[in-house]
């Protein structure tokens, strides 16, 4: 049976040199394929696949946007492995600044500005700024304002802008050199050339904190609701929570932000802001407990002055001083580590000095940072130190810069009213105290609870208005004169009709 079917068969044709061609041209086409799927350095805008860790963390950070903490984590070991073997890449380095530009602001380690500052210049040896590294220039203004060293930031900001004015990441640094300058009018300015050239999520941001500082908080508060909408991760949306948490905070929801600051956590539990957040909020709403456990659980993972001067001040609040000098000295500890790095904390350090510390030095450290920096934070702080060192004059003028240009704060408004009755301002500073606690009256452990006493104290003005307003003598109403009554006229006679004429016969 075999062998018939091996006989009846149909012999294969046999193979010309037209078809070994043919079957050569194919194989190599399948190898070179092949190879090219391999060897391929990146992804086409058309590819189906969704972007990888390094990919998501590099579009986050050169777009001024959070990134994910285990994304950005194999972003920098990416990045840091590809300089290592190609050091004259620009572009890489400027990414891998970015990328330590990020993680420091997710785990408030000023370490990480060195390490970014070497990158950033790096890419700037290989590709000079008059060449156009409009990357690596943004990351200097962007590492600047990190460190609260506003001028240079502007610096930096305002040569991309010359160089390329249709830039837009340029706006982002000059919004916030601006803001730590004290120069609002060009903040604002500066904001809407941003939202005009790419509105998304850093536009929004911006536009919120211009917004506050002006005291617009509706439009503060829509805007960063637009922020969480253009939100295009979990990093990004627990961000924007963040600040909608800190919006509320100080117009006095306590519950409100307490919700924003949980629903961040909840987005990205890698989001220690938020818990520094609900650390504030718990302890306005009366948890202290609870606020101490998240005040500790913050600063283990965000160790920075500000938190553990709150920690500070509310273990004061509670009665446990004893305990509360562990984060007063872990303040000047953090302080003097970010100095280090480059960071300035003058503005923390100057209200812990006023309040816990030497009055005095805080009032010089305070003036050598308004000569830099004419912030309204600044002018508050300047003017509170020079408050509790006695000089309530020219704590006054300070007080009044602070407030007057729109932001509506609680601390602020607590600070000044303070100063007034230092000058003896009665009126003022009971206007002041109503401003405070219509703003957030739980805006401090410390200085909440003194502002309602204070305002206890001065009680209500006296019926009937301000001394000025009195008049010297009871007042009498004036005897008007008599109107005079109308002489009655006669009636008009009707004229009498001519006779008439009698026809002649």
């Amino acid at each position: 049976m075999d062998r018939i079917d091996e006989e009846t068969r149909t012999p294969a044709p046999p193979v010309t040199f037209t078809g070994r061609k043919t079957l050569v041209a194919a194989a190599v086409a399948v190898v070179l394929i092949a190879a090219a799927l391999l060897i391929r350095p990146a992804r086409g805008g058309d590819d189906g696949r969704p972007p990888g860790p390094t990919e998501r963390a590099a579009a986050a950070v050169t777009m001024g946007a959070p990134a994910a903490a285990v994304d950005l984590t194999a972003l920098v070991a990416d990045r840091e492995k590809w300089v290592a073997a190609h050091p004259e890449d620009d572009a890489s380095w400027s990414v891998l600044g970015a990328a330590y530009l990020e993680q420091q602001r997710r785990t408030a380690d000023s370490a990480w500005f060195p390490k970014a500052e070497k990158a950033l210049k790096r890419s700037l040896e290989v590709r000079p700024a008059e060449k156009g590294n409009f990357d690596a220039m943004t990351g200097m203004g962007t590492l600047a304002n990190a460190r609260r060293d506003f001028g240079t930031g502007r610096k930096w900001g305002e040569l991309v802008r010359a160089q390329a004015p249709r830039r837009w990441t340029a706006y982002p640094v000059l919004v916030d050199a601006y803001t730590g300058l004290g120069d609002y009018k060009a903040a604002q300015k500066a904001m809407e050339q941003l939202l005009e050239l790419r509105p998304g999520l850093a536009a929004y941001v911006r536009a919120s904190q211009v917004y506050r500082d002006r005291g617009w908080r509706e439009d503060a508060m829509v805007a960063m609701e637009h922020a969480a909408g253009a939100a295009k991760g979990p990093a990004e949306k627990a961000y924007a929570l963040f600040r909608l948490g800190e919006l509320s905070f100080e117009r006095g929801d306590a519950a409100e932000a307490l919700r924003q600051y949980e629903g961040a956590l909840r987005t990205d539990p890698a989001q220690a802001q938020a818990l520094g957040g609900r650390a504030r909020a718990l302890a306005a709403l009366g948890r202290g407990g609870e606020a101490v456990r998240d005040y500790r659980l913050a600063l283990g993972r965000t160790p920075v002055p500000q938190l553990a001067l709150e920690l500070g001040e509310l273990l004061e609040s509670l009665g446990r001083e004893q305990e509360a000098r562990a984060p007063f000295d872990m303040l000047s500890a953090l302080a003097a580590r970010e100095g280090a790095n480059g960071v300035d904390d003058d503005v923390v350090l100057g209200l812990y000095e006023a309040d816990h510390g030497d009055a005095a030095a805080a009032v010089r450290r305070l003036s050598q940072e308004w000569s830099r920096h004419k912030s309204v934070q600044v002018a508050d702080a300047l003017g509170w130190a020079l408050h509790k060192a006695g000089e309530d004059a020219a704590a006054l003028e300070y007080a009044k810069k602070a407030t007057e240009p729109g932001l509506r704060s609680a601390e602020f408004a607590y600070h000044r009213a303070m100063i007034e009755r230092g000058v003896g301002d009665e009126a003022a500073t009971r206007r002041h105290l109503e401003e405070a606690m219509r703003t957030n009256p739980r805006f401090s452990p410390v200085r909440g609870p003194l502002a309602k006493e204070a305002l206890a104290a001065i009680g209500r003005p006296a019926a009937g208005g301000p001394e000025n307003m009195q008049p010297a003598t009871p007042w009498v109403a004036p005897v008007l004169p008599k109107a005079a009554k109308p002489t009655p006229t006669a009636p008009a006679t009707p004229p009498t009709p001519a006779p008439t004429p009698t026809p002649t016969p």
